[in-house]
Formats: C-alpha cells, structure tokens, sequence
C-alpha cells in the first residue's frame, strides 16, 4: 500500500483552513515564503468553531525552499512565528501533535501571511485508507 492514505494524508493549500486531528496523531505544516517576509500564526478549534490561538510553537525548523540544511529555531511558547529578517531561509516546518491542543479542541489552523503557500500533511492515521476513500480533511 502506498503512503497516501496509510501513513498520510495532504492539504495541498491549507493556509487558513481548519484541519481536523481527530483520526491522526499530528500534522506537519511547510510554508513558503516569496515575498521577503513570513509571519504565521497558528489556532485551534472545535469543529471549525470556537477559534482561538494555540499558543504552543516552540520549535521549528527553517531552510532554503530550494533544499539545503535545516536549522532547528527555539522560541517561549507563542502562537506566532516571524521569518521576516531572514534572508537566506524561506521555508518554515512546523510540528502540532493531536495532544497539544486544548480539551475539547479537535482542529488546527496555520495561516501564513501574504497568501503563501502552505502545505499540511496529516500523518500518522488512526484508520488507513485507500486514497480515494480517506475522509475529508478539512471543515
């Protein structure tokens, strides 16, 4: 079986979108940057409603969007990150486990300023599918 479905799910542009966690133990968010600045924010919800900042970004990782090494960034608890003094590193790779968000909250939003792409990948399924049968991934 191919990862598709049995390890992963993808939203290919989640900028701004609720994704639910109910069915996966993580997502994996990777953002671009274009236009010299990058600022995310990351929220959580219930079902798409109740939203509220989740302050829980910690740790990330930034690179060159054309490869290269990864830098690991440590910060206090927010729930903002901003890369808009960095000139040599345009991407962003962030972590939110299912755990992290508050009791009761079942989805998570990044948004990323500027209308940048942003790419989640949902993984670590609690039901594997064959990827014309995965559920929604979105609310």
């Amino acid at each position: 079986m191919e990862g598709l479905g049995r390890v992963f799910n993808v939203v290919a542009q989640a900028s701004g979108i609720h994704i639910p966690l109910k069915d996966a133990a993580g997502i994996t968010f990777v953002c671009f940057e274009d236009d010299g600045s990058q600022i995310i924010t990351l929220k959580e919800s219930i079902d798409g409603q109740s939203e509220q900042n989740l302050a829980k970004i910690t740790k990330l990782y930034k690179g060159p969007g054309v490869g290269g090494t990864w830098t690991k960034v440590t910060q206090a608890a927010s729930h903002t990150f901003d890369l808009t003094d960095d000139t040599t590193n345009d991407t962003v790779v962030l972590y939110v486990g299912a755990d992290m968000l508050s009791a009761g909250y079942n989805c998570v939003e990044l948004t990323n300023d500027g209308g940048n792409p942003v790419i989640a990948i949902v993984h670590d399924l609690l039901v594997q599918r064959a990827p014309e049968n995965l559920a929604r991934s979105v609310v």
